[in-house]
């Protein structure tokens, strides 16, 4: 793909930005400058609504086709994101330094495999069902689609985040003006090439990269009817008051601080193994249900520092390009320096770092070494707040149900583990942290189920049935 665009995807058309501000990306792992889009302002969003208004208010068109209709257009759009594939995977993880080999599962195949299931969906679940009414009449309840969806995604998986709305919702029968993180535009670009290729109505999907006042903006656009955000819990809550004050619907996917619960009975050398570092290290770090507090009994906890902190600095940090690569770079300078200050913050308040926090030298790009923090308490900084990085705090706990507390005290509830050689057990543990998702042995989130927060993780769920249901609105007719 060439490096520079001049054009935005509104309307179903390349067209001309409003504004001559531009968006440079810079490459994650040595910070060189790797391409560049047009900086969307608010005029660019005002078009891009008009055109998503426009498409689903035509009485013919998107909205009111036959579910098997659009089920086609999105097996075409699949089809054409397959196409580009390669291309996509090579755009993120050059931008964001996600590694190949993740990218390729990622953001490669699942935006695909979502488009399926969720065609698949619509051609099997009836948008009208006919129920006996208690006043001795049918009642027919139609599930009808919300209509323009704002869908706002961050930087760390662009291309899934932006699955988990698009799939759903255009199978619903929305219409989306999708706005990607500056960080992650060039990705942006491709997808926008799939959407043209596999022949979606104009004005169906409009991409409109941009900042967060512009973002903010087009939250707040009259003519939006729904709202879906994947971000921080503070940018968050900012929608969810305008979506409040507008009587809006709102599904935000926010932060985390997921404990990783070790009990006492776990084979560290089987549970501290790859789907362990799956659970708490995915994505250089940069995952919101990332299981950053390890929780060990205080009968083994030496044993579960030694086992971590020998997984985590046996890690292979490189090019993120690279299939050998375990941990790449953070996807901005401005990431890298955050996460650094957590780890300062880590050694002020008292905790022990036994393996990483620092820059490995023979790397210039964003990169920070994986990190192990021992002897933590749950009451500090690096136990509380979402660094978002490959940093991990190892606490203490005396039994079961000091666990289970340690794990619920947090403003967040993302994600989860629980690593045990007891199933049972392990399930009765899971029960009770209060999590939107939890795995056992393993932490893998599964389309087919519905995924999202509750407390300071978000509002809504995104995956499964449930997701399309989010980007429908029920109506009862009475006969």
């Amino acid at each position: 793909m060439k490096p520079h665009h001049d054009s935005l995807f509104i309307g179903g058309r390349w067209v001309a930005p409003a504004g001559d501000e531009r968006i440079t990306v810079l490459r994650a792992s040595t910070g060189d400058v790797l391409g560049s889009v047009p900086n969307g302002s608010e005029k660019d969003i005002d078009a891009a609504v008009a055109a998503a208004r426009a498409a689903f208010d035509d009485p013919d068109g998107w909205a009111v086709w036959e579910p098997a209709r659009r089920a086609d257009a999105l097996y075409r759009l699949a089809e054409a994101l397959e196409r580009r594939r390669e291309d996509i995977t090579h755009a993120v993880s050059a931008q964001n330094g996600m590694t190949i080999g993740l990218s390729e599962q990622v953001e490669g195949a699942l935006p695909t495999v979502l488009l399926r299931y969720y065609a698949d969906l619509i051609r099997k679940e009836p948008g009208e069902d006919v129920r006996d009414g208690m006043l001795g009449a049918p009642v027919h309840v139609r599930r009808e689609p919300l209509g323009v969806v704002a869908a706002i995604v961050p930087w760390n998986a662009p291309q899934l985040l932006s699955a988990t709305k698009y799939a759903p919702g255009l199978a619903a029968g929305c219409t989306f003006v999708l706005k990607p993180s500056p960080e992650t535009v060039l990705d942006a670009v491709l997808f926008a090439e799939a959407v043209e290729e596999a022949g979606l109505p104009p004005g169906v999907v409009n991409i409109v990269p941009a900042g967060r006042e512009v973002g903010a903006y087009l939250v707040s656009h009259p003519d939006i009817d729904k709202v879906a955000f994947t971000g921080s819990t503070a940018a968050g809550r900012q929608i969810a008051a305008t979506c409040g004050a507008l009587l809006r619907p709102v599904t935000l996917e926010l932060g985390g601080k997921s404990a990783a619960v070790i009990l006492d009975d776990a084979d560290l050398a089987t549970a501290i193994a790859e789907p362990f570092f799956h659970a708490t290290l995915l994505a250089n770090g940069q995952a919101c249900f990332a299981s950053t507090r390890v929780l060990a009994p205080r009968s083994r906890y030496d044993e579960v520092v030694d086992a971590v902190s020998s997984l985590v600095g046996g890690l292979t940090v490189g090019d993120p390009l690279d299939p050998r690569t375990q941990i790449g770079p953070m996807a901005t300078a401005r990431q890298r320096d955050r996460v650094e200050g957590y780890i300062e913050k880590g050694k002020a308040e008292g905790a022990r770092l036994v393996v990483g926090g620092s820059r490995p030298e023979a790397e210039k790009g964003f990169y920070v070494t994986p990190t192990v923090f021992a002897d933590v308490d749950n009451a500090q900084t690096i136990a509380r707040e979402e660094i978002f990085g490959p940093v991990l705090s190892v606490i203490a706990y005396t039994d079961e149900d000091d666990a289970v507390r340690i794990a619920n005290d947090s403003e967040y509830g993302l994600g989860g583990s629980v690593w045990t050689d007891d199933d049972e057990r392990g399930m009765r543990v899971a029960r009770r942290i209060h999590t939107g998702t939890v795995g056992l042995n393993h932490y893998t989130v599964d389309p087919a189920a519905p995924f999202g927060g509750v407390k300071a993780s978000g509002l809504g769920r995104e995956f499964g049935p449930e997701a399309l249901h989010n980007y429908q609105q029920v109506k009862s007719i009475y006969r």
